[in-house]
């Protein structure tokens, strides 16, 4: 059975998706246009719109998560294969730079490489720092864990009546524990739109075109094959 901030998110998201998939076929047909490298206000237009699109997603997760931050690590509303490239409760930004290199940009130049380049080992750094401050709340929630379980332990034993005070340690560590959660799911967050926005900085408005549409067709595949593999299992 969902919780309240998991049935909601889930309607959210599937809404957000719509909006990325109407926005996905403008990409499309603006990056295959020839005569768009003379219309670069059409084309910032429709740039600025995914971008906003992506920002406000980032503040309804964390308005959703600061109530239910654990139905972010494991998303009711995600198929099994996106959970499959998830990287702390969403995409993994160097993932970016597979992509820039797969999509085929028009009229890349050897500056703009250069500083890709530089994006992309800052990115990978900032990764790093996340995944050791995940791996840091992990070591606590279990230091935590066996002090409390110690500490009812011995209580148990003794006979103790403070059921009450029990009850208030392990609530206050599982608030830490959650606090502790948000705050890494809302870094990662923070390095996946600074690399967006790093990477688009960087490239023209015909080229950030291009390069958004190859970035939404491969989220949007990734729940199209799910969905074609659903319902092959409802055929069968």
């Amino acid at each position: 059975m969902k919780t309240q901030v998991e049935e909601s998110f889930s309607e959210y998201f599937e809404k957000w998706v719509c909006q990325l998939e109407q926005l996905q076929h403008q990409l499309i047909k603006l990056s295959q246009e020839k005569a768009v490298l003379q219309n670069e206000a059409e084309l910032q237009a429709l740039v600025s719109r995914v971008t906003s699109l992506h920002k406000e997603y980032y503040t309804a997760k964390w308005a959703a998560a600061h109530q239910d931050v654990l139905a972010f690590f494991c998303p009711v509303w995600s198929s099994p294969l996106e959970k499959t490239f998830s990287w702390l409760t969403g995409w993994k930004p160097s993932m970016l730079f597979k992509l820039l290199r797969q999509a085929r940009l028009r009229n890349v130049s050897e500056q703009q490489l250069r500083k890709i380049e530089e994006l992309r080992l800052k990115t990978r750094y900032e990764e790093e720092r996340v995944e050791r401050e995940m791996e840091r709340q992990q070591v606590a929630m279990a230091d935590r864990k066996m002090v409390e379980l110690a500490r009812l332990t011995t209580r148990v034993r003794n006979g103790g009546g403070a059921v009450a005070e029990v009850e208030g340690m392990v609530d206050m560590a599982i608030k830490v524990m959650l606090n502790g959660l948000e705050r890494v799911m809302k870094a990662a967050d923070c390095v996946r739109l600074k690399a967006l926005k790093g990477v688009l900085d960087l490239l023209s408005p015909l080229q950030c075109v291009e390069f958004l549409a190859a970035n939404g067709m491969v989220q949007i595949k990734l729940r199209q094959l799910e969905r074609k593999s659903s319902n092959l299992i409802d055929l069968n």
